[in-house]
């Protein structure tokens, strides 16, 4: 199916190309998100006639997530999660609770908006980027942590996590030698 872009979309095209895209992305996403026009020649014309509003209605929407993209460039946000003493979460920071975070921390920032390729499993510090507009990205630094103080240490730079002291090689041969010391092997009793 041929589309004419109403506005940027990313791995596709500018706005005003015409563009082959396969019929359930075209009819599941670009046409019911306003995204894109089929190309009839009624629909390019009706474009044409409407390609001043629309560059000028993006111009506009680019200058404003610019401006929200300063406000969040560099910001952190602290989530506080229940985790092992290896650091690893019971469960999972989502781009839900990535945007609650940012939300309240008094920028509106919607969820599809967040650009995890993996959800958070680990505490620790983690860079998220934020797509505010089709040509504006932001990144926020996103410190997920046990506790307010911990967060506060993990900001400052210091290592949280406990690692395993012993190697399973290590404890192999400290059981193998308690049992030398307890008597000889089991076969003699």
């Amino acid at each position: 199916m041929e589309v004419i872009l109403l506005e940027r979309v990313a791995k596709l095209g500018q706005m005003g190309e015409t563009v082959r895209v396969k019929e359930g992305f075209a009819r599941n996403f670009l046409l019911p998100r306003g995204k894109a026009l089929r190309a009839t020649e009624a629909n390019k014309k009706r474009f044409e006639g409407q390609r001043a509003q629309l560059e000028a209605r993006n111009l506009e929407a680019k200058s404003e997530a610019a401006k929200v993209a300063e406000q969040l460039d560099g910001k952190s946000f602290t989530i506080i999660r229940q985790a092992g003493e290896t650091g690893q979460l019971y469960g999972s920071v989502s781009t839900r609770d990535i945007a609650e975070a940012i939300s309240a921390g008094g920028v509106s920032v919607s969820r599809n908006q967040i650009a995890l390729t993996t959800p958070i499993k680990a505490i620790g510090l983690h860079d998220v980027p934020v797509h505010l507009h089709a040509e504006v990205e932001s990144h926020v630094s996103i410190n997920v942590a046990r506790s307010p103080e911990e967060a506060e240490r993990q900001a400052k730079g210091e290592e949280l996590t406990v690692k395993e002291e012993n190697s399973l090689d290590d404890l192999g041969l400290e059981i193998g030698q308690a049992l030398a010391d307890a008597g000889g092997s089991l076969g003699d009793r």
